[in-house]
């Protein structure tokens, strides 16, 4: 028997301490759509576990109003920028091995140095997207 690709099925942590392998990730936004609907009654207390390769910086800031979000580095070079409540932008590069922590309600977006791989434990209920 084999094991279950995290970048192909992501894992979601929900009450009473389950962990539910996910559909096949698309990366649309209806994926999310679905994943929200099937999982919303986890509230906050629910963690979308995921695993994604970055060849170029993200184009989007995005925000976890309501729980932070983990970002575990596994290969490669990833600067995240998170700006602050009063308006400041702090940056942490993270190599391999190494993470940080997007607090709720902190947008924050990434810089990638080549490619650049990191595991991601979201709490994803209310997560809002903007251009940067």
């Amino acid at each position: 028997m084999a094991g279950t690709n995290l970048k192909a099925n992501p894992i979601h942590l929900g009450l009473g301490a389950t962990a539910i392998e996910q559909p096949t990730f698309t990366g649309e936004m209806e994926w999310y759509m679905q994943y929200g609907e099937q999982h919303g009654v986890d509230g906050a207390e629910g963690r979308l576990v995921t695993l994604h390769t970055f060849t170029e910086s993200w184009d989007v800031w995005e925000i976890h109003p309501h729980g932070s979000e983990v970002v575990l580095c596994t290969d490669g070079k990833i600067t995240l920028h998170q700006e602050q409540l009063d308006g400041s932008v702090t940056q942490v590069t993270l190599s391999a091995g190494e993470y940080a922590i997007n607090p709720p309600g902190i947008w924050h977006t990434a810089d990638i140095e080549g490619t650049a791989t990191a595991l991601f434990i979201t709490a994803g209920m209310g997560t809002e997207n903007k251009a940067r």
